[in-house]
């Protein structure tokens, strides 16, 4: 039975302690746009930064007011905002997170990693290989006509 099991992580700490720590987190990374963090609570906050992004995108009022009641910074809303109008991640459609692992901590060997937001714009991926064309099936007469003539030109 699932009783008292709440969906997500709590990252050993309470409820109200794990929105706070998130949404702490995730407004460090617009101030700074780089962090340095654990590999769990940067995995944690991926999902907040993106919708958030992705309301930036949109850039409508209700998207800007479900923003605000997410960070609960209007200021740094209003930058993300912002940086989206002028085209920051126009060409991206999602994935505007990067985690680089760092290694293990000195004292407890917790996974430490860098996570920043995705700058660069999209490369798109061209077809570089030759096309392929169809090959008609080899028959057995084609096959024995194919072995008589190399046998005739070997000797």
């Amino acid at each position: 039975m699932r009783h008292n099991k709440k969906r997500g992580t709590k990252l050993g700490t309470d409820a109200s302690h794990t929105k706070a720590m998130k949404r702490s987190l995730v407004c460090a990374l617009f101030e700074n746009d780089r962090i340095k963090t654990l590999d769990v609570r940067a995995k944690a906050i991926r999902s907040d930064v993106d919708r958030i992004i992705t309301w930036a995108k949109k850039g409508d009022l209700a998207s800007r007011r479900n923003a605000i009641a997410l960070i609960n910074n209007k200021e740094l809303v209003r930058e993300v905002f912002d940086k989206a109008a002028q085209g920051m991640w126009a060409d991206r459609n999602g994935g505007y997170t990067r985690i680089m692992k760092l290694g293990p901590r000195k004292g407890d060997a917790a996974e430490v990693v860098i996570m920043e937001l995705v700058t660069e714009p999209v490369q798109v991926k061209t077809a570089d290989k030759p096309a392929v064309t169809k090959v008609e099936p080899v028959t057995k007469k084609a096959k024995k006509a194919e072995e008589t003539a190399s046998e005739d030109s070997a000797e």
